[in-house]
């Protein structure tokens, strides 16, 4: 069995104010469909490439709530997220006239109920792969080795 981080707490930040955080919560969103690991992918809205769910730290949530909250906003699953980082990986995001560097914090989130219906469903689009074919569809090197490489056995 692996060593699992102390339990996160939900993050504070001052009220009224945006934090100067480059962080960003992913989710890596997973169920078992007849015995074999799949993991779900959505597009990006902007230019379309295959992307885990994730997006900026909530006030009051810990990193894994808010991963499981754009699980549900981009792809329209809930299920049970865990409080334990699968890795970081980084990327450049364009933030108006800025190309601001991102680190990315991946969490995982066992898929229990695939919607119909989400607010961002629209805007992308949803598919489930193997982890194997999911990590060749995404662009940045450490999120193909952290998505390849997972293991739900070790998250028990």
């Amino acid at each position: 069995m692996a060593n699992l981080p102390a339990q996160q707490i939900p993050l504070k930040f001052a009220t009224g104010r945006k934090t100067d955080i480059r962080a960003q919560f992913a989710a890596l969103c997973w169920r078992v469909n007849i015995d074999r690991v799949e993991i779900c992918l959505v597009t990006s809205r902007t230019r379309g490439r295959w992307i885990l769910p994730k997006g900026w730290p909530m006030h009051k949530q810990t990193p894994a709530a808010a991963a499981a909250m754009e699980a549900y906003e981009e792809a329209g699953l809930r299920g049970e997220a865990l409080d334990i980082c699968l890795g970081i990986y980084s990327y450049i995001k364009p933030l108006g006239n800025v190309n601001a560097p991102i680190v990315a914090m991946v969490y995982p989130v066992h898929v229990q109920q695939v919607l119909s219906e989400w607010p961002e469903k629209h805007q992308r689009k949803r598919k489930w792969f193997s982890p194997e074919k999911a990590a060749k569809k995404l662009e940045e090197p450490a999120l193909k080795k952290i998505v390849a490489t997972f293991d739900p056995a070790v998250l028990r």
